[in-house]
């Protein structure tokens, strides 16, 4: 249609409008008029967004490359916007979105995709991919015959559905018609090396038909969820904080079952700013008197130098820093059997689920104790892997403690195999490290657990045991802010004398209103076990009252047990008081998940 011929038609353009756009249009070639309007339909969704409405479903190719994430911890966005900035290098604009934010409806539009994202649970899409993987899985899925696309994966090799998430949709988009361009990449948690170069692959590839379509000046657009240029603090996981610790303090009673620590470090200085939700990535040193033992194992010498990323520094240094020693994995096994060519641990490597089960139980040292060897100190640097920050919920409002940051951390201590075990990063906050130490830190966003906007929303938490953590914060945020929204709290833990977690605060809280209810499961001061989601069914009616009225629904804690208790006690309580069936009251949950009305921070 000519544009002349707009204005006749009741175009919400003037007319000295129209010749304008015509003029405009007149000196592009149809590559830069197809980038145009890509560019103006992204712009009208952005700002429809922005305005809180929905963009208006505009029915043209999405420009450039299209990249979304589905992230719990922060890792696959870090992934997804180093990618980006790689495509902006070569003169290409790219598109960073968070796949709770990414409208749906645009995926039949899109030319190029790439998706990043990491699996939850078991086998479990993360929370802001929910969406978008039941909308690719259900009978609205469209064709994507003109569709090119890459996924890439993260995940852990301990856990059984290693990145599943990442594997379905690879397959379902192939399903539904469209192309890969490059084979899927399932990494496990020392990825960035070879993401990094997965991701040179995919913008290789795609390169020549990007550019022909590509804007004059390459961009990295910012879309909402998502903070391309970073925090303004220059202090990340790349470049973590050197913290003070501030206090260690037990918050559990002498006879308790549990060691549980409340945590204040200093951010003063750092730039470093948090939200509710938020976790705290912390370095740390792994027990000198593991290393030595390790070391006389495997017979080799403290001061023996190995090759680390490129770095030369003696094995002691190495493993004291830089490597894992607590956290077990497949992988270790493999090369460990192969460098001692010990045939018994090799064949247990063959095995994967009983693999699997005997790494579940042991640390690194457990293995080595159980099947000594000898090898080179390269070999063992080689055979473990590198270090991962330990990530824990912050339980401070930056409203209430400004330039602190408080943890509630579990320290993980147990005897087995004749041995005392203690946990890498929670030893080193607990044992290791004194008051007034130095310890690298860095914030890690974690927009899938957000309080609500409106102050006037009432909450549900559930938060048993250290899961407590940032339900403090989101207290505290919420009487910083004066919120006039409802707050319900279920705690639990083993004993009521032992292991109430914050007892004066929430008691306080209480008095004074900010807490409207306050339910507590202590399990072992009765015969009967008494956990959190039975005082939940004991509730059921004033919980489903509560949802109908808009409520938000948290859940923070252990994943393996509690989270799954909890997640069918919410179906038994929809399907009694909402009348609903099994299935449609786990349809009434997805909802809520999707709406970001029911967020889940678990491990």
């Amino acid at each position: 249609m000519l544009l002349s011929s707009l204005v006749a038609q009741a175009s919400p353009l003037s007319e000295q409008q129209v010749q304008q756009l015509q003029g405009l249009v007149s000196q592009l070639n149809p590559i830069q008029q197809a980038w145009v309007s890509g560019y103006l339909a992204a712009s009208a969704q952005l700002a429809g967004q922005v305005a809180g409405q929905a963009a208006p479903a505009v029915a043209t190719a999405s420009a450039g490359l299209t990249i979304l994430f589905g992230s719990q911890t922060g890792n696959a966005r870090h992934v997804a916007e180093a990618l980006a900035k790689q495509a902006q290098g070569k003169g290409i604009t790219a598109k960073v979105l968070d796949m709770a934010e990414y409208k749906t409806s645009q995926l039949k539009n899109e030319q190029y995709l790439v998706i990043v994202t990491s699996t939850y649970g078991e086998g479990e899409p993360p929370e802001n991919a929910i969406g978008l993987h039941n909308f690719l899985f259900s009978k609205k899925a469209p064709k994507l015959t003109g569709l090119k696309y890459a996924v890439l994966g993260l995940g852990d090799t301990s856990y059984e559905f290693f990145c599943k998430t990442a594997q379905d949709f690879d397959q379902r988009l192939a399903e539904l018609g469209a192309t890969s361009v490059q084979a899927r990449a399932d990494l496990d948690v020392d990825y960035q090396a070879q993401a990094d170069s997965w991701s040179g692959e995919v913008i290789a590839k795609l390169e020549p038909e990007l550019k022909a379509t590509a804007a004059p000046s390459a961009q990295v657009i910012a879309w909402p969820g998502v903070d391309t240029a970073g925090s303004v603090s220059q202090y990340s996981k790349q470049n973590p904080f050197a913290a003070e610790l501030y206090t260690n303090q037990k918050i559990t009673g002498r006879d308790s079952t549990k060691d549980v620590r409340h945590i204040e470090i200093s951010l003063a200085g750092s730039g470093l700013t948090y939200q509710p939700g938020d976790a705290l990535g912390v370095y740390f040193s792994n027990d000198e008197a593991l290393v030595r033992e390790l070391l006389l194992l495997t017979a080799i010498a403290r001061d023996t130098p190995v090759q680390l990323a490129g770095e030369t520094l003696a094995i002691e240094q190495a493993l004291t820093g830089q490597l894992e020693l607590t956290q077990s994995y497949p992988a270790f096994v493999e090369k460990y059997a192969a460098a001692t060519n010990n045939a018994a641990l090799s064949e247990l490597a063959s095995d994967k689920a009983a693999l699997r089960a005997y790494i579940s139980e042991r640390q690194i040292i457990d293995i080595v104790r159980d099947y000594p060897g000898l090898l080179s100190a390269q070999q063992l640097a080689d055979a473990l892997r590198k270090q991962q920050p330990r990530l824990y919920s912050i339980a401070s409002s930056q409203a209430e403690v400004e330039d602190e940051v408080h943890l509630t951390v579990g320290v993980v201590r147990y005897d087995a195999y004749g041995q005392p075990h203690l946990g890498g990063a929670s030893g080193f906050l607990a044992e290791r490290l004194a008051e007034g130490d130095k310890v690298k830190v860095f914030v890690e966003q974690n927009n899938n657990f957000r309080l609500p906007a409106n102050d006037d929303t009432p909450l549900i938490m559930i938060g048993p045991g250290t899961g407590i953590a940032p339900f403090r914060a989101f207290l505290q945020e919420r009487d910083a802010r004066g919120a006039s929204g409802k707050n319900w709290l279920f705690f639990g833990n083993p004993h009521f004398t032992q292991d109430f977690l914050y007892q004066l605060e929430l008691q306080n809280y209480l008095k004074r209103g900010l807490l409207t209810k306050l339910n507590v499961a202590f399990s072992r001061d009765q015969a009967a076990k008494v956990y959190v989601q039975d005082k939940l069914r004991q509730h059921g009616s004033e919980v489903w009252q509560w949802l109908e009225q808009g409520a938000h629904l948290y859940i923070c804690g252990d994943a393996n047990r509690m989270a799954k208790d909890v997640q069918q006690a919410l179906i038994d309580i929809v399907q009694q008081y909402g009348g609903k069936t099994a299935e449609q009251a786990q349809a009434y949950l997805d909802e809520l998940r999707v709406a970001k009305r029911y967020q889940k921070d678990v491990y």
